[in-house]
């Protein structure tokens, strides 16, 4: 338990944050003001972080700047030595930061220890692995082409998957030899500061990683357009990620953005219609619905509709929805007041524009009067023309939308300015592939294939720019150089 933790009535930690982590220290922000953290469940305070301001941003920056010529010269072997345990660091804290994001963000703690603390420990791991063999240089004819890292990188996070979304760029960062500043998100900020302390104990060196807090209108605009940071590497909205593209491109860094999504989950007349409408549930409502490549449209063929919606609903009656310190609950609470109320418009607007309530709907799920919950929610003889069939809610809400043939499936799918996940279902997988190859999206499941962190994970049109994890989400990190002689 560290110096700034304390514990509440309920049991819960308290976590006040007073200082930025900058060149290897703890340093006192220019500010002396705090931003609340709230538990969405309890809708009481569990902690606080400082409010930072560009002259903190720049410390930050400058600490990294100073950093880079060292640490960009070490070896692969040292860098690999640091993510290693890093990995291993995070297994020692993982139960503390799996409770400290269900504090912050409402996730289940089941999910909370596997997809919010287990999947950065395998990436993190992932990438000490790939240094292994990676090809720094090649020939060709009379060049030699060489991969360097790009510089100092600016880091503005979400609050969704607050850790997996970080170590998706710190890792990768730290491979391909970079120096950071990262901006988390202000819902959830307290799992940052938790990986600060790890990264200050496994000896990172000091500049390496930076830590600032604070109001993304004000210092992640200040990383963004700053002169000394060579990319921006961002998580969240489309809007938000249009603003830091226009910020950033007068000093014309590397911007890499992974934005929103509406993705579209096809189930074929020839599917496992069971396993199929079951899953649907699980690929919207994961994170209780909070995930940007949320399968959130179901496209189901027109003679299979009753037969869907009849396992769907019965399937959802059983969806338990409470405190997500709960073992085994399903669905915790939105996690702001502002999210809550977003969801809850999306709900009663698909209402008024005609779209079938098949199971959920507007207020509070029965049982509970505190906390910022939304009731699971379905809906069916959902139209293009909807808004809830083009704008991305961000909470446990899935849209059911029926075809005629397969043609008008993928057309459906591909209405969209977004292009981020999306499933396909079929039992001829020779067939699902090839409606999976004319899905406009960065990445597709096939009857519920699992995640693979090593695969490249990013989006088409609005839903972003690059490519995170894997390989892929290394050479982000990377410039290229000929050398000819």
């Amino acid at each position: 338990m560290h110096e700034h933790h304390k514990i509440t009535q309920f049991g819960e930690v308290v976590d006040d944050r007073k200082r930025n982590y900058i060149d290897g220290e703890w340093v006192e922000t220019s500010s002396g003001e705090e931003i609340d953290v709230i538990n969405p469940t309890t809708e009481e305070k569990i902690g606080s972080v400082p409010v930072s301001k560009e002259v903190d941003v720049n410390l930050a920056v400058t600490a990294a700047r100073r950093a880079f010529p060292e640490w960009s010269e070490t070896s692969v072997e040292e860098r690999a030595s640091y993510l290693n345990s890093l990995s291993l660091a995070i297994k020692d804290r993982a139960e503390e930061l799996a409770r400290i994001i269900t504090q912050e963000v409402g996730t289940p703690i089941g999910y909370s220890r596997m997809a919010m603390v287990g999947t950065p420990r395998v990436v993190a791991r992932s990438y000490a692995k790939i240094l292994e063999d990676f090809s720094w240089e090649e020939h060709n004819r009379n060049s030699l082409i060489v991969k360097e890292p790009i510089g100092v990188v600016a880091m503005i996070t979400p609050w969704n998957f607050p850790l997996h979304q970080i170590i998706g760029k710190v890792a990768p960062a730290i491979a391909a030899g970079c120096t950071m500043v990262l901006k988390p998100s202000k819902e959830a900020p307290l799992n940052a500061f938790a990986l600060a302390e790890i990264l200050h104990d496994i000896g990172l060196p000091k500049g390496v990683f930076n830590l600032v807090s604070g109001h993304g209108r004000e210092i992640g605009e200040a990383l963004a357009r700053h002169s000394e940071v060579d990319m921006v590497s961002f998580t969240g909205s489309t809007n938000a990620g249009v603003r830091v593209s226009e910020l950033a491109a007068p000093s014309v860094k590397r911007v890499s953005l992974e934005l929103g999504g509406k993705s579209a989950n096809i189930i074929l007349e020839d599917a496992d219609i069971e396993r199929a409408s079951s899953s649907a549930i699980y690929s919207c409502f994961g994170n209780s619905g909070q995930e940007c490549s949320a399968l959130t449209r179901l496209l189901i063929p027109e003679n299979k509709r009753s037969e869907v919606l009849e396992i769907i609903t019965n399937k959802i009656s059983r969806y338990s929805v409470g405190n997500p310190m709960d073992e085994g609950m399903r669905c915790g609470p939105m996690v702001s007041k502002s999210q809550q109320e977003s969801v809850t418009s999306f709900i009663s607007g698909a209402m008024e524009e005609g779209a079938t309530l098949v199971a959920g709907g507007e207020g509070m799920p029965d049982g509970l009067e505190r906390g910022f919950f939304v009731k699971p929610t379905v809906f069916a003889d959902v139209t293009p023309e909807m808004t809830i069939f083009r704008e991305e809610v961000f909470g446990p809400v899935l849209s059911v939308t029926t075809y005629s043939d397969e043609e008008e499936a993928v057309a459906l799918a591909n209405d969209s300015e977004y292009g981020l996940s999306g499933g396909v279902w079929s039992e001829d997988i020779d067939r699902a592939m090839s409606v999976a190859r004319k899905m406009r999206t960065g990445q597709i499941s096939i009857n519920g294939g699992a995640f693979n962190v090593t695969a490249p994970f990013g989006g088409y049109k609005k839903s972003g720019i690059g490519r995170e994890l894997g390989i892929h989400g290394l050479e982000e990190f990377l410039e290229t150089k000929s050398i000819q002689s």
